[in-house]
């Protein structure tokens, strides 16, 4: 079969997708490592330091998109690590996390239903309903249950993202580089104020800490965030959401597999049965939204010509 003929997708798109799902899959590792050298606010912030610096060049003033653009800043590059970094420094089975992390999907359809008035049926409320499901039984599992407080903070996390999805909806047409500028420096202002009223030693001890350190947040910052994006606008300019889409569902098992087999921590059958069942929710939301959004583009351009 050919394989462009038939999904538009070529051998380098998708040797380009695995490099960006292995980026954003070993990305949970690189931050726990992260936040255990540094502690977990002056994580957070050296890594949106180094995106701000990466992105720099693409820092400007976008009229009529400023309100937007400043709040998904001060909630993605700030609030957003504030409440991740801080899961990953109380739980110990971060593989736990990367289940739990599948959540930011169906909260983000939900809050597109309530404020952007989106319209669901019964495909899309399965898959919402599948991917809590799977999240659920994390807490009769022994080995996943013993991380409540990192879960719940993974579940805040993921709100957060979900409500950033909403406004980057708002932000279309803007370079992907003078977002992540964006979120770097308001990244940078909201946590520089909260690492120094709460780790003001770990602060002031940056310049001891090692170098391989410091290189788990650099593969956080420029990986996950500035090669991951990049790698993913770079495919949607040039394919289909819906054939895109589907791509990017084999981060969040790089991410438990990883995470289980770096840290050594178990992968139980009910955590595997949870992970799979929040996965296949997670796939029937964002595939179905994704076909569903390029039917409606399609109208579009069809009632416009």
């Amino acid at each position: 079969m050919n394989v462009r003929a038939s999904s538009g997708l070529g051998p380098r798109d998708f040797a380009i997708a695995a490099a960006m799902c292995v980026l954003w899959g070993f990305n949970i590792i690189a931050v726990k490592l992260a936040v255990e050298a540094l502690s977990p606010f002056t994580a957070a912030f050296l890594r949106q330091v180094i995106v701000l610096l990466v992105c720099w060049h693409g820092l400007r003033i976008v009229p009529g998109r400023m309100g937007p653009l400043v709040l998904l800043g001060i909630l993605s590059g700030g609030l957003f690590y504030v409440a991740i970094n801080l899961s990953l420094a109380v739980a110990n089975n971060v593989s736990a996390l990367a289940i739990a992390g599948q959540l930011g999907v169906p909260f983000s359809m939900i809050l597109a239903v309530i404020f952007l008035r989106e319209r669901i049926h019964y495909i899309r409320i399965g898959g919402i309903l599948l991917a809590m499901a799977g999240v659920g039984l994390l807490v009769f599992d022994p080995a996943a249950g013993r991380e409540l407080p990192g879960i719940g903070l993974t579940a805040i996390g993921s709100f957060i993202w979900a409500i950033c999805s909403l406004l980057q909806r708002r932000l279309v047409g803007v370079p992907v580089l003078t977002i992540y500028a964006w979120i770097g420096l308001m990244g940078s202002v909201v946590l520089l104020p909260i690492a120094l009223l709460f780790e003001s030693a770990a602060l002031a001890g940056l310049g001891d800490v090692p170098l391989s350190s410091l290189g788990w947040v650099a593969f956080s910052a420029i990986g996950s965030t500035v090669l991951g994006q990049g790698a993913m606008s770079w495919l949607l300019q040039r394919h289909p959401v819906s054939s895109v889409v589907p791509l990017t569902l084999g981060a969040p098992i790089v991410s438990v597999v990883a995470a289980s087999l770096f840290f050594g921590t178990p992968l139980t059958p009910l955590m595997i049965l949870g992970g799979v069942i929040a996965l296949t929710g997670v796939a029937v939301v964002t595939i179905r939204s994704a076909r569903l959004s390029e039917a409606r583009e399609r109208l579009w351009k069809g009632a416009t010509r």
